[in-house]
C-alpha cells in the first residue's frame, strides 16, 4: 500500500497542501482532480521524490515500485532509434542477458571435472533462474505491441528519437513507462499527445493493468472510464469519493449545495451576533454577554468556499453571415518533400456546420485545417472559400505570436474588440488569469498561460469560420465547459481537432476522419464515430474470416461443385439486390438532377447584382429551401438502401 501522511507544502504565504492524508491500495483506478493550480502535478512529484515537502510522510512496501509520466520535459537519447529508447527501461534486465550469455561462453572453455565449472554452473543456475523469473521475453514481445499501439508504425522503430516532435517523445516515455509495470503507475496528463485511435487503446491497456493507476486528467470521458475511485485536492485539502469523475462531479455538486446554505446562515448568524454586541457594548448590565459573544466569534471557524466559474458565460462576436458552401477543397494535392500527405482529396463545409477532425496523429489533421485557414501552401488543386466568409485560427504555435512585453490585459486590448476592462478580466478569468495575474507580461508566462492567453485573444474577434486545433489541451474542467457552451451557442461554422470527446460531442454535428491517404465524413458526433468505426472493422474483420473460410471450402470443393454453388449464389443473391440496386440508381439519378440545379442557384445566387432583384431573391430562396429538404431527404432513403443491401450482402458472405 503507497500511504501519504500529513504532507504539507507552502509556496510563499499559501498553504497549496494542508496535512493531506490518503492512500492506495495495489491495482486501483483513481483519478486525482481539481482546479488548476490546487497542486494535483505537484503532489505526483512530492511522491516521486522529485518536490520536496515541509511535512508528512510517503510508505511504500519493500516490493512495490513507482513509475511516473510528467506533463513535459522527457529527456531520450538522441543517439537512439526508438526501438533502442523504448528498451532501455529494462536495461537491467539485458545486464542480466549478458552475465548468462558471458557464463555461457566460460562454460565451454573450462574443464567440465574442474571445480571452475561448478562454480560457473552453479552461478548460471542462479542467473538463468533470475533472467526467466524477470519476464525479458515477454516483454520484448510487448515493445512492439505497445509502440503500436500508441501510434508508431514499424518504420518508426528504427528512425532518431531526434526526428520526433514533443508530444511524440511523450509517447515514447509512456511505452518505456508502461513496459517496466510499476506497482503505482502516476500519471500527468498522459492523453495531450495521443489521438482517439492511441487514445482507445490506452484506455484498454489500463483497464487491464494489473498495478494501480492515479491520472491527473482534463479528459472526463478518459477518466470516467478507466477510473473507480476520486481523490480531489481544493484548497490544500484532499477529499475521497468512490467513483469515477461524473460521480465524483454529481456528489460534490451536492455538497457544494449544503455549503453554501450553510454558508448563508453562518453569515446570518455572524451578523446577529455582531448586531448584539454593537447594540449593548456599552451597557453594564450586558457586559459578560457581550464578551461571551465576541470570544464566540473569536472561536468561529469560518466556512470558506472555493469560487467557481459555473455561472460566468462567455458568448462569441455575433459573425457576420458566410455564404451558404463556406469553403471547397477540390482535387487537393499536398506534401513534404518525399512524404504525400494528401492525394487529390476533396472536401466541402457548409455554413453551420461543426466538425470535429480526427484520425491518428502524423495522418495530417493539422496540415489539412491550416490549409483551409490559408496558413499553408499546397501543390496541386484549388481551395475555394465561399462568400463574406472570415477565418479564425487558434494553434499551440500562435502562443509564440504574443507580444512579450505586453501584459495579459494589454494583450487583450490588443485585439480591438471594444469590449470594457471588466468584460476582458471576466473572459481572462475563464481562462484561468485571476487577480493580479491579468498583469503578469507574457514572457513570464508558462507555455500552457501563454496558450490560454492566444485562444482567449482569438475568441475576441469576430470571424464565421472558427478553426481550433487542439483547444483544451491547457484548460481545466471549468474552462473547458465555458469554451464548450460559447461554440454551441456560436452560429457561425467551425472545425475542431481535438481527441476531447467528452468536450466534442455536444458540439459537433459531423466528424471528419482523417487517415493516411484519405479521408472520410461521419453525420453525428465523436461517440457515433466510433461506434460506426468500430462496426466496420468489425465487419472487415469479418470479412477477412469469410474469405478464408471459403479457401478453404473451396479447397475441400471439386472445381465444378464449387462453380455450381457459386452460381446458385450469385443468382439467389441478384434475385435479392436488384430491386434495392434499380432503386439506388434512381435515388442516385435525383439527387444528381438536385445537386445540378442546387449548384446554378448558388452561382447565381453568388452574382454581385443578383440582391437587386427582392422578387427574384424570393424565388430562388424558396426553391434553395426546398431543394436541400429534397437532397437531406434523397440522401437518407439512398443511406437505407446501402444499408439494407450491405446487410444482404453480409448474409450472403456470411453464407460462404
Amino acid at each position: 500500500m503507497l500511504a501519504l501522511e500529513n504532507i504539507t507544502l507552502h509556496l510563499g504565504d499559501r498553504e497549496l497542501l494542508d496535512g493531506v492524508s490518503t492512500f492506495i491500495n495495489p491495482g486501483e483506478r483513481i483519478g486525482l482532480v481539481g482546479p488548476n493550480g490546487a497542486g494535483k502535478s505537484t503532489l505526483l512529484k512530492i511522491i516521486m521524490g522529485i518536490q520536496e515537502k515541509d511535512d508528512g510522510t510517503i510508505s511504500l512496501a519493500n516490493e512495490e515500485t513507482l513509475g511516473y509520466l510528467p506533463q513535459d520535459g522527457v529527456d531520450p537519447d538522441f543517439t537512439l532509434t526508438v526501438l533502442e529508447e523504448v528498451e532501455t527501461a529494462f536495461a537491467d534486465l539485458f545486464e542480466l542477458e549478458m552475465k548468462v550469455k558471458s557464463i555461457q561462453e566460460k562454460l565451454s572453455q573450462v574443464d567440465h571435472e574442474s571445480k571452475e565449472y561448478e562454480k560457473l554452473m552453479e552461478q548460471y543456475g542462479v542467473l538463468q533462474t533470475e533472467l526467466e523469473a524477470s519476464g525479458l521475453y515477454e516483454l520484448r514481445s510487448q515493445v512492439e505491441k505497445i509502440l503500436m499501439g500508441l501510434g508508431f508504425t514499424e518504420e518508426d522503430f528504427h528512425r532518431n528519437t531526434s526526428e520526433f516532435s514533443g508530444g511524440w517523445l511523450m509517447r515514447i516515455a509512456l511505452a518505456k513507462l508502461l513496459l517496466r509495470r510499476p506497482t503505482y503507475l502516476l500519471l500527468d496528463e498522459p492523453t495531450n499527445h495521443l489521438d482517439i485511435e492511441s487514445l482507445q487503446w490506452m484506455e484498454n491497456f489500463l483497464n487491464s493493468y494489473e498495478g494501480a493507476v492515479v491520472v491527473v486528467s482534463h479528459d472526463k470521458a478518459f477518466l470516467d472510464t478507466i477510473t473507480n475511485r476520486t481523490l480531489a485536492l481544493r484548497q490544500g485539502k484532499i477529499s475521497d469519493y468512490a467513483g469515477n469523475y461524473s460521480f465524483y462531479e454529481k456528489k460534490w455538486a451536492e455538497e457544494r449545495e449544503l455549503l453554501l446554505n450553510a454558508k448563508k446562515n453562518q453569515e446570518k448568524e455572524i451578523k446577529q451576533t455582531q448586531e448584539f454586541i454593537d447594540r449593548f457594548r456599552y451597557k453594564a448590565s450586558k457586559a459578560s454577554q457581550v464578551q461571551s459573544r465576541i470570544k464566540q466569534l473569536e472561536k468561529l471557524e469560518e466556512i470558506e468556499i472555493e469560487e467557481e466559474q459555473d455561472n460566468v458565460s462567455f458568448r462569441f462576436p455575433e459573425p457576420g453571415r458566410s455564404g451558404q458552401v463556406v469553403m471547397k477543397l477540390e482535387d487537393l494535392h499536398k506534401s513534404y518533400d518525399e512524404n504525400t500527405v494528401f492525394e487529390g482529396i476533396d472536401y466541402e463545409i457548409e455554413r453551420g456546420d461543426k466538425i470535429a477532425v480526427v484520425g491518428p496523429n502524423g495522418a495530417g489533421k493539422s496540415t489539412l485545417i491550416r490549409i483551409i485557414a490559408g496558413n499553408e501552401s499546397f501543390q496541386k488543386g484549388d481551395r475555394v472559400v465561399g462568400h463574406n466568409v472570415t477565418v479564425n485560427y487558434f494553434a499551440q504555435h500562435q502562443a509564440d505570436e504574443l507580444d512579450p512585453n505586453r501584459d495579459a490585459l494589454e494583450t487583450m486590448h490588443d485585439a480591438g474588440s471594444g469590449e470594457k476592462e471588466s468584460r476582458l478580466r471576466t473572459i481572462l478569468g475563464c481562462f484561468l488569469f485571476q487577480g493580479d495575474d491579468v498583469f503578469k507580461k507574457v514572457k513570464v508566462l508558462s507555455g500552457g498561460e501563454k496558450s490560454r492567453l492566444a485562444l482567449a485573444k482569438m475568441l475576441l474577434s469576430p470571424a464565421n469560420l472558427l478553426i481550433f486545433d487542439e483547444p483544451t489541451n491547457h484548460l481545466d474542467m471549468s474552462s473547458k465547459n465555458i469554451l464548450q457552451q460559447a461554440i454551441q451557442q456560436y452560429e457561425g461554422t467551425c472545425l475542431i481537432v481535438s481527441h476531447d470527446r467528452d468536450f466534442l460531442d455536444p458540439i459537433v454535428n459531423k466528424v471528419l476522419d482523417v487517415q493516411p491517404g484519405y479521408i472520410k465524413t461521419y453525420l453525428g458526433n465523436v461517440s457515433y464515430y466510433l461506434a460506426r468505426k468500430k462496426e466496420e472493422e468489425a465487419a472487415a474483420e469479418a470479412a477477412e474470416e469469410s474469405v478464408q473460410q471459403q479457401e478453404q471450402e473451396t479447397n475441400q470443393l471439386s472445381r465444378k461443385e464449387q462453380r455450381r454453388i457459386e452460381a446458385e449464389r450469385r443468382n439467389a443473391r441478384n434475385r435479392q439486390t436488384k430491386p434495392i440496386r434499380e432503386k439506388i440508381e434512381k435515388v442516385e439519378k435525383e439527387i444528381e438532377e438536385l445537386e445540378s440545379r442546387k449548384k446554378e442557384i448558388e452561382e447565381a445566387m453568388a452574382q454581385p447584382d443578383f440582391y437587386d432583384d427582392e422578387e427574384k431573391v424570393k424565388k430562388f430562396s424558396l426553391e434553395y429551401d426546398q431543394l436541400k429538404a429534397d437532397l437531406t431527404d434523397r440522401y437518407s432513403q439512398w443511406e437505407e438502401y446501402q444499408q439494407r443491401l450491405e446487410v444482404i450482402e453480409e448474409e450472403f458472405s456470411s453464407e460462404q
